[in-house]
């Protein structure tokens, strides 16, 4: 029996660009989550954990928490680790994972 948390510790040992799931940054103190790239996008946004706001991926990795952030109408990265972890164990319990 796999579990949400083995699945997420799974994903994260893909380099970045190839992740699926959302996963938290931490620099300069300041803590995000950073959203995995679809295939439209040119680059991944990295979500302020307590706060709607988001940045590009790589302002992130260039200037850590003096990145410049943006506010987001709907999403903090809270939310998006939330929704991510909702979906997989729906997955789950329809047995897409074994």
């Amino acid at each position: 029996m796999i579990d949400i948390d083995a699945i997420f510790a799974a994903d994260r040992q893909n380099p970045p660009r190839e992740r699926s799931l959302p996963w938290p940054e931490t620099r300069g103190g300041l803590t995000v989550v950073v959203e995995p790239k679809p295939h439209w996008a040119s680059d991944m946004r990295a979500f302020r954990s307590d706060a709607r706001e988001y940045c590009t991926y790589a302002d992130w990795t260039e200037n850590g928490a003096r990145a410049r952030f943006f506010g987001h109408v709907d999403t903090c990265g809270d939310d998006l680790v939330r929704k991510a972890r909702t979906r997989v164990a729906s997955e789950i319990a329809n047995g897409l994972w074994n």
